[in-house]
């Protein structure tokens, strides 16, 4: 059999060719990585006169997100409060409207509280708080989240992704303050509660034909291993993502080591992991005297309150998220801005000095938006 030696050296040569220039190429960005923030505000501060500005001209938050790379807004929903109309059904309608015009995906976090729920708070709503039978509470969850998720669905607005409760380092649905009080977690009646929530979005999904991503959520990497192991111990498996706060003031990992963590808990638990929660102070300014939660003992070495700084932080913590395989870094309130609005803890905002804005520059965008555009 004759063999063109020719042709086949200008084929090899080009094939060479080729595979240079594609391992020469830079890598696409990771469009599987979602990144964005918890905007859960933006509705009462904007009622309450505050604006936000790019290159001094006013914008829309959420258009803005969009429009510097965010993919995703994160959503909080209080069950019945009675201190509040924001956080409630009809805000979230609202913001979850917004954020799908922007072109975002969105992850509703149903808090199951009428107030904050946090690893020392997860108090029952008022409005079963008489349940003592653990048949009836759970069906209470499901009834809840179904028809919640229901009505959204019928409208066109149904979430990318669910959080089965917020921040549950401690027992869900417990009576007024009685979690200070409680050292372990009767994994029996967790699990339930957790599987009856879970249930119902996997039912909304199944009705609706469309995909929904479940996530359980626990703050700080440390107390998630624990955690999670009790929770598959004990029944909790039909959820998909492992969902985390992680504040490096708060956190025993420190920034270099998350990624780590996220390595670790993905192969332990077989579930990807998003943080769903962080935040990094640009400055130490208290624009409105209302005390800023993030102060000087929030800083990582390396990173200094500055605008560069703060940038440094989330290009550095993301990019510990993509080298632990984790699949997503969401910041907390970046469009908590100063207004006359009051919250639980008094005028202003707490935040200010850890937002997107610049608070003594009329809110002015910063440069911690480019942490969007990681590669």
């Amino acid at each position: 059999m004759h063999v063109d030696t020719r042709h086949t050296c200008l084929y090899l040569a080009t094939i060479s060719l080729i595979l240079f220039f594609i391992s020469c190429s830079p890598s696409p960005k990771n469009h599987n990585l979602y990144l964005g923030g918890d905007l859960s505000y933006v509705n009462e501060i904007e009622d309450c006169g505050a604006v936000f500005r790019k290159n001094g001209e006013l914008v829309d938050p959420y258009e803005l997100f969009a429009s510097q790379g965010a993919n995703i807004v994160r959503l909080r929903l209080w069950h019945n409060p009675d201190w509040t109309q924001y956080s409630t059904y009809p805000d979230v309608e609202k913001s979850i409207q917004r954020a799908k015009t922007a072109g975002m995906k969105v992850l509703l976090d149903f808090h199951y509280s009428d107030n904050w729920a946090d690893p020392g708070d997860q108090i029952v709503p008022k409005a079963w708080a008489h349940i003592t039978d653990l048949e009836i509470l759970g069906d209470s969850i499901y009834q809840y989240t179904y028809h919640t998720l229901d009505k959204l669905a019928k409208k066109g607005l149904l979430p990318d992704l669910i959080q089965v409760g917020n921040e549950t380092n401690s027992e869900i649905l417990m009576p007024d303050h009685v979690n200070e009080n409680i050292t372990e977690i009767n994994w029996e009646r967790n699990s339930f509660l957790f599987n009856r929530g879970l249930k119902a979005v996997q039912d909304i999904a199944k009705q609706t034909g469309k995909p929904i991503e479940t996530m359980l959520h626990i703050a700080q990497p440390e107390n998630a291993f624990p955690w999670f192991r009790e929770a598959l111990a004990s029944g909790i498996a039909r959820f998909d993502l492992i969902g985390l706060s992680y504040y490096s003031k708060w956190s025993k990992y420190p920034i270099d080591k998350v990624s780590d963590a996220i390595d670790s808990l993905t192969r332990l638990y077989q579930k990807p992991v998003i943080i769903v929660e962080t935040a990094y102070p640009h400055d130490f300014i208290d624009v409105d005297s209302a005390n800023n939660i993030l102060n000087q003992h929030a800083i990582s070495p390396g990173f200094p309150a500055t605008h560069q700084g703060q940038l440094d932080y989330m290009k550095k913590l993301t990019q510990e998220v993509i080298e632990g395989g984790g699949k997503g870094v969401i910041y907390w309130e970046p469009a908590w801005v100063s207004s006359d609005c009051y919250t639980r803890w008094g005028k202003g905002s707490h935040w200010e000095n850890a937002s997107f804005f610049d608070a003594v520059n009329g809110n002015e965008a910063l440069p911690v938006f480019e942490f969007f555009k990681v590669d």
